[in-house]
This record gives structure tokens, sequence and C-alpha cells, in this order.
């Protein structure tokens, strides 16, 4: 693709990465054929080959809208379409990229303002997220049914395990999953702990940064990556193996710290070892001696929903099957395995009837043989298949904790 970007953007670091991903498109439209936002509209705008030429459009200087915002907006940024590329676009940065330039030169209305500037502050901070759960909860038996669904249930976390071992990897907290799903990360310390492993998190570390920064508040978002670096240093260099991510979401975002902090001369060398060290826990675990675990594998079929961020961002496509069928967790055959289920972090707060069509299809499309539960990799899609789904979910791991 032939380009030319505009003075205010070609010297800068942001428009000189977006011109070189623009220029590996070639327009071949196979990136459509797996597009959801394209599969359910049509509409070659709401597609990444119609948003690419939007956003080179805004680069090269011309008029940004609201309607050219309202396309780019509907992208669930699922990065379906990288995977589909045969020219290894990089769309997923391209649209943050964008996203925050055009943030910077149109400015949104007072509603869309509010709303965003509430997810920001309140969804990263545990403490703040924590409390209104707790308050939703409260109330939970007398919201409205659409309102209820979105409130997950009280969840308690299993005791951690007490023993200590050579081995260890750090493990995110992360913002909302402590609150939503404090048993996660809990089932995965006493998983690992069968295995001979330690998992610790470090309690300062927080959010990753993917909500303010997906959100084009990029540099709260360099902030909380910063943060998280400070707070796992100590234990990286007493020796931790690995940073195991039990949340997808988080691990796609921590993968990307060497790259988005490249610059930073005071960050730069230990984000590209955070990155270097990051790895899925499914990833993780294909690498172990799984024995162990089998007898805690439960019968009847379970269905497992493949997140976005893991199988098109972590390039971790299958694994996580392949170490529930070496657990002997029998696994339910599902469908179109490569579409989101429409929560994408705060799109089912900012596109609800998008997300809840996309959401519709997904269960269809997880339950087409009728499974005892559901599993999943990110707190985020845990939290949005529960709100509809008729069988339990949960993360995978609880399965092989039990």
């Amino acid at each position: 693709m032939q380009t030319n970007l505009v003075q205010q953007f070609a010297n800068t670091p942001e428009g000189q990465e977006a011109e070189e991903i623009l220029r590996a498109c070639v327009h071949c439209g196979f990136c459509t054929a797996t597009c959801p936002t394209y599969q359910e509209l049509n509409d070659e705008r709401d597609g990444p080959r119609g948003r690419i030429y939007l956003m080179k459009m805004f680069l090269e200087g011309g008029e940004v809208t609201e309607k050219t915002r309202e396309h780019l907006d509907r992208c669930l940024t699922c990065r379906a379409c990288e995977t589909t590329c045969p020219s290894g676009v990089k769309y997923g940065r391209l649209v943050d990229i964008s996203r925050g330039l055009i943030e910077e030169e149109l400015p949104r209305s007072p509603r869309e303002k509010w709303l965003r500037w509430g997810l920001t502050r309140l969804l990263p901070n545990r403490r703040l997220f924590g409390l209104g759960l707790r308050v939703g909860q409260a109330f939970r038996p007398v919201l409205p049914q659409a309102l209820r669904a979105k409130v997950p249930p009280k969840r308690k976390a299993s005791p951690w395990p007490a023993a200590s071992h050579n081995r260890i990897v750090l493990a995110l907290a992360g913002c909302v999953q402590p609150a939503a799903a404090p048993n996660t990360n809990a089932a995965a310390a006493r998983v690992l702990d069968k295995l001979g492993i330690t998992l610790v998190e470090a309690p300062e570390a927080g959010c990753c940064g993917a909500v303010n920064y997906h959100l084009s508040e990029h540099e709260r978002g360099l902030q909380e990556m910063r943060r998280n670096i400070d707070a796992w240093w100590p234990a990286i260099e007493a020796g931790a193996e690995a940073i195991v991510m039990t949340a997808s979401g988080c691990g796609a975002m921590v993968q990307e710290y060497g790259h988005l902090l490249r610059h930073d001369p005071v960050y730069a060398s230990k984000a590209a070892r955070v990155s270097e060290l990051c790895v899925d826990l499914g990833e993780f675990l294909l690498k172990e001696d799984l024995e162990p675990l089998k007898a805690s594998a439960e019968g009847g079929k379970v269905a497992f929903h493949c997140p976005c961020t893991l199988q098109h961002a972590m390039k971790q496509n299958g694994v996580v099957e392949q170490v529930l069928t070496r657990a002997g967790v029998p696994l339910a055959q599902t469908r179109d395995k490569h579409l989101c289920c429409g929560s994408a972090g705060t799109y089912s707060i900012t596109q609800p009837e998008m997300s809840q069509k996309l959401l519709d299809n997904k269960l269809k499309a997880l339950t087409v043989e009728d499974p005892v539960r559901i599993v999943t990799a990110n707190i985020g899609c845990q939290l949005h298949l529960e709100s509809k789904a008729k069988v339990p979910v949960q993360h995978w791991i609880e399965l092989l904790d039990r």
C-alpha cells in the first residue's frame, strides 16, 4: 500500500510505525472472512480492510468524522484478521495508534467522555472495583434481570498451598479477577504445587495496563506497565523462571511491554525481559509432566472457549485443549472457534448491541454438543459468557484443581 502521511504524523515514532504497518497491507480482503463485525454488518467499513483505509485517510490528512470513529469503535480488536492475514499486517497496533491520535483530534460527546473516564478509573483500580462489585452483589436479588446478569455471584478462593518449592513462577492478580473470580489464581497455585512449582503474586502489581491503553489513555497504561515491572523485578532478579498468566487478556498486554516501552531509557531492557518471561498458563503446563493431575479431572464433556487474546494475540490456539486432553478432560465439539464472544475488554459496555449479538452466536457455537460446563482462559470472557449461559462457566484451571 502506498502512503503519504502528513508531516504532523510522519516524523513521530507512532506515525512511522503506523506507516510501516499500512505498507504491509496488500488489500486482499482475506481478513473480512474472519472479522466478526463484518460478518454481522456486511459493511466494508466494519471490516479490517475498510478500517485500514479509514485510518490511512486520517494519517494522510483526511477529515476524521464521528462516522469514521464509529466504525473504529465497533472494532473488537480481536485480531482474528492478524491470524488470517498472509502479509503479517499488525492490525492491532495500527488501530491502537490511530485511535489514540484520533482521540486528540476529535473530542467525544460528554456522555462518551464520562463513560470512558469511569471505565478507566474503576476497572483498573482493584480496590474500587472490588467495592463496587460487592455493592452490586448485595443488591443483585432486586436488580432488573438485564442488570442482574451482568453482576457475577459471590465466589470464594480456596486456600493457597503452604508448601514452598525451588521452582518459582510469578502471577498477576490483575484488577477484575481478584474480586470477580478469586479462585482462579488460587487454583493455578494448587495445580502448580502438585507439580513442585510455587506460584507467587507480587502485591504491588495491579492492572496490566490494557484497559487504559486500549481506551486511548496511553500514558496511564504505560505507567501501569512500569509499576508492574517494578513489582516483579526483585523476583525476576532472584530467579523466577516465568510470569505465568491466568488471564489471556493480561497476557496479550504483558507480552507487548517490551515493544511499547522500547523507547523508555529506564524501562526498555526490563520491559523486554518481562515480555520474554510472559507465558500463558496453558503453554507453561504443556511442557510439564501432567500425570499428577489426571486424578483431578472430572467426567462429562466440557466446551472450551479459546479467547481471542489467547489464539490471535498470544498465538496459543489449541494449547489448552492439549493440556485438558492430557489431563483426561473430555472435550465437546464447538463451532466457529475463531470468532469473538463479544466481551473484548470494555467492548461489552461501550458497544452493548453488537456485543450481545456476538455472545448469542458464541453460546450457540459452544453448546452444539450439550456440554456440562464451559471453560475459558480469560476473566472478561468468563464473566461475559456466564451472563447468558445455561451451564456453569469457569476458568479451565479449576477443572485440573478438582
